[in-house]
């Protein structure tokens, strides 16, 4: 178990090193090598200044927005959600200056889109240099189906039997695009308008696509990105993140409302305009950055690393099969086809702090008080709400005309290890066609629970 969360978080103060399937074209040491080296802010990966805060071992300084100061005042408790960052109190971080507290971009992102939410500061004291080794959720998969194999006492037979037909109606639909994946991941090219096409038209069978494709979008233009905006942030030692957001908004209808990635597919001509949009020079080159690096990841993340990408297909092989040879795949899809069920809200819990709970044991094992996204570490850094030997204050906060925040009023409340309600997915996605006329999935049952909360990133309600 612990090897298995040692693998889903990433040391970027060391070399790559976790085992991978045979026959890849590229190791996850030679993507690292040319992020860092080859991009223009690919530097920011081992020296931002989140970074160097967190290796310091001095007080952190970080950002929460919510909804519930009053009940926070009122209980004395401040509950974590999940989402990237497993079970935590979502945060940006916050730069001790003169003038007060600047925020990280990213905060500064958050309080301007969200302006009926009252900004906290938090002071985390931690009790040693905090290592720079974050969670990366896209590599959950193994842990989700895990999760899910131990815990499936909990749903009926229907629901387990529902839960199985979906995942594989859409492993059906998707299969084709699956495979290709691999190939490319092995080294056998295909045009990248094709494959961009192809992996559109497989989300809405495999929503995880979704989440992957973004995030390979996410990196290419936050490492890449040359323009004045991006050029400041990088100044101050942070990735820039209002381009993912933008792209996210400006892809998908609605997305401002409902912050699910399982609606984003841009077809090739989209994305070619989307990013030509925002950074006109960043364009001719996103295609095939996505061909290559999307291909990688997926075979890294589905596969189980004793596979070989070049022999594994994704036709015709049974679920008792796939459980083994692609777990990360399965657990992803699982994990995201549970959230649709009318009991969620029942479900929610059981499965979720059954995670939480082992990613609290590792971070106390490993000295980590405030784990952050480890996709890339651009900002999104939470408080560990059971670790012990951290001392941790909270204030509300008042922004000045600079934009700077100042301690307003101290909260005497304490963290604890409960687990805020979470947002539920729309009450019906519809029943998705796929290119098989014979294979459907069926999501259109109701959920009972309200579409409120705002994002499987993590992002705190």
């Amino acid at each position: 178990m612990r090897e298995e969360w040692e693998h889903v978080h990433t040391d970027y103060a060391r070399p790559a090193h976790r085992p991978a399937p045979a026959s890849l074209a590229e190791s996850e040491g030679d993507w690292r090598r040319y992020l860092e080296g080859d991009t223009p802010n690919g530097w920011l990966i081992q020296h931002s200044a989140m970074a160097e805060a967190l290796a310091s071992g001095r007080p952190m300084y970080l950002l929460h927005t919510t909804r519930d100061i009053a009940a926070i005042r009122t209980s004395g408790e401040l509950h974590v959600s999940t989402g990237c960052l497993v079970g935590t109190l979502y945060c940006s971080p916050l730069v001790p200056q003169r003038e007060g507290m600047r925020p990280h971009n990213l905060g500064a992102y958050l309080m301007q889109t969200k302006p009926d939410t009252t900004p906290m500061i938090f002071e985390v004291i931690p009790d040693a240099p905090i290592p720079t080794k974050g969670v990366d959720y896209l590599h959950l998969g193994a842990i989700h189906l895990r999760t899910y194999l131990r815990y499936r006492s909990f749903l009926t037979r229907a629901e387990n039997d529902q839960l199985d037909h979906a995942v594989l109606a859409g492993l059906g639909s998707a299969a084709g695009f699956l495979d290709l994946a691999l190939r490319n991941a092995v080294g056998r090219t295909t045009a990248a308008p094709e494959f961009i096409d192809q992996l559109a038209a497989a989300v809405p069978a495999v929503p995880f696509l979704g989440y992957l494709y973004f995030e390979v979008l996410s990196e290419y233009l936050m490492l890449n990105s040359t323009t004045p905006e991006t050029k400041g942030y990088a100044n101050a030692g942070e990735l820039n993140n209002w381009l993912y957001k933008r792209l996210a908004f400006a892809a998908v209808d609605g997305m401002h409302r409902l912050f699910d990635l399982a609606r984003f597919h841009p077809r090739h001509q989209q994305l070619v305009q989307l990013i030509a949009g925002m950074e006109p020079a960043l364009a001719p080159g996103v295609a095939e950055y996505v061909r290559q690096r999307l291909s990688h990841l997926f075979a890294r993340l589905a596969l189980h690393p004793s596979q070989d990408a070049a022999t594994v297909t994704f036709q015709g092989i049974d679920l008792s099969a796939l459980r083994y040879v692609a777990p990360g795949l399965i657990g992803q899809m699982i994990f995201r086809e549970i959230r649709y069920m009318p009991r969620y809200r029942q479900l929610y819990h059981c499965f979720e702090k059954a995670k939480a709970l082992e990613a609290w044991d590792y971070w106390n094992h490993e000295g980590i008080p405030t784990p952050f996204n480890g996709i890339l570490p651009k900002g999104e850094i939470g408080i560990h709400p059971v670790y012990p030997r951290s001392a941790v204050r909270a204030w509300t906060a008042k922004q000045d005309s600079r934009g700077f925040l100042h301690p307003a009023q101290e909260i005497t409340a304490v963290l604890t290890p409960h687990l805020a309600s979470w947002w539920a997915p729309p009450r019906s996605r519809g029943r998705v066609i796929t290119t098989d006329p014979q294979v459907t999935v069926d999501r259109s049952a109701p959920s009972s629970v309200p579409a409120h909360r705002s994002s499987i990133e993590g992002i705190s309600a």
